[in-house]
C-alpha cells in the first residue's frame, strides 16, 4: 500500500533516527493490519518515520524507529534481546548514494513494497523520493519485518531489518564416547 503522508519531515536526516523498544504506540498518519499466522502485526508510519506493534500468544513487543525528542538511544548498528518468550534482533546500516543510484533505488523499493500486500509505504510531501517504507513476513515460524527510512538531499537511505521469534532452548552436547 502506497500513500501520501500530509505531514512535513520530522527526521530530517538519518543521524536524528533513534531506536525504542517496548513503547506506547505514539500517533500515526497511515497502518497496516496484518495477520501473519497467529500473529498480528500493525506497521505505522508516523510523522517521525515507523512503529511496527506485534501482539502474540506469548507477549507483545514494539519497535520504534523515529525521530524521538529527550531519546538517548541513538540508532545502533544490532541489538539482539530477549523480551519474555521471544527472541528479538534488529540490525540497520545507512547507505550513502549518488543522487542518480538514489533514485533508481527509491524507485524500486516503492515499487516493491507498494505492490506487496504485507507492505506500507508513505511518501513525503516535496519529493517523490524522501519516504517510509515497511515490508513484514513470517517465515519458519518467526515474524520478520524490513524499513527503509530515505533521505534523498543527503542520499541516505536508512535500512533496518527486524526478526522476533520464539526462544529456542538451549542445546547440549552429546555425550562422548569411550
Amino acid at each position: 500500500m502506497l500513500t501520501t503522508l500530509n505531514t512535513s519531515y520530522t527526521d530530517t536526516r538519518a543521524a536524528d533516527l533513534a531506536w525504542a523498544l517496548g513503547r506506547e504506540p505514539l500517533p500515526a498518519l497511515a497502518t497496516l493490519d496484518l495477520e501473519l499466522a497467529d500473529a498480528k502485526l500493525q506497521l505505522r508510519l508516523l510523522g517521525a518515520s515507523h512503529q511496527v506493534l506485534l501482539d502474540e500468544e506469548r507477549g507483545r513487543c514494539s519497535e520504534t524507529v523515529a525521530c524521538i525528542p529527550g531519546s538517548s538511544t541513538p540508532l545502533p548498528l544490532g541489538v539482539a534481546k530477549r523480551v519474555g518468550d521471544w527472541e528479538y534482533e534488529f540490525a540497520a546500516r545507512v547507505e550513502v548514494l549518488s543522487p542518480g543510484s538514489f533514485a533508481g533505488r527509491a524507485q524500486e523499493l516503492l515499487a516493491l513494497v507498494s505492490d506487496h500486500p504485507q507492505g506500507l509505504a508513505g511518501v513525503f510531501p516535496g519529493s517523490p523520493h524522501a519516504f517510509t517504507a515497511l515490508l513484514a513476513q513470517r517465515y519458519e515460524g518467526q515474524v520478520h519485518w524490513r524499513t527503509w527510512h530515505a533521505y534523498p538531499q543527503d542520499g541516505q537511505l536508512v535500512a533496518t531489518r527486524t526478526r522476533v521469534g520464539v526462544r529456542q532452548p538451549a542445546r547440549t552436547a552429546a555425550p562422548a564416547r569411550a
